[in-house]
């Protein structure tokens, strides 16, 4: 090895290509490839998202209906055969609350839960949660536990 064969590493070096809109020297001056007129011509062009190049768009073309009421409160539904499999795993033992299902990963920071009644509740167990289900409560109470809401 000497300094006649010295070489970038492989893939260290990107060539650029030929360098448009140098003068007509280079063969690509005028228009610089770009083409005569138009938008896409114009220097600070940028697609708007869902351009069709001046067609409708499509989500203008698609006909609308429904409604979406915006003072919904959405929560995410835990059930109690989650809690019971998080029992018999020894996840949890006496009590579980807010902060250990978004610290489980069940629940999002700015989540609300809500306990839902699917599936049986063996154990003695403290919940604290945003909501419950009358049949989740009357689940946790029957087995000697606690329905704490926030």
């Amino acid at each position: 090895m000497d300094l006649s064969n010295l070489k970038p590493a492989e893939g260290s070096v990107k060539n650029q290509g030929k360098r448009i809109g140098r003068g007509q020297g280079s063969g690509k001056g005028g228009t610089a490839t770009r083409g005569h007129k138009g938008a896409k011509s114009r220097s600070g062009y940028s697609k708007k998202l869902g351009f069709e190049g001046g067609q409708m768009p499509l989500q203008r073309r698609v006909p609308k209906f429904g409604f979406t009421n915006i003072n919904r409160v959405e929560y995410q539904g835990i059930n109690l055969d989650t809690l019971q499999k998080l029992i018999d795993e020894k996840v949890i033992k006496d009590s579980v609350s807010f902060e250990s299902f978004v610290t489980m990963g069940l629940a999002g920071k700015n989540e609300l839960v809500k306990i839902l009644g699917r599936g049986e509740l063996k154990s003695k167990l403290t919940v604290t949660a945003h909501k419950f289900t009358a049949t989740a409560k009357a689940a946790i109470e029957a087995a000697g536990g606690e329905a704490v809401t926030l």
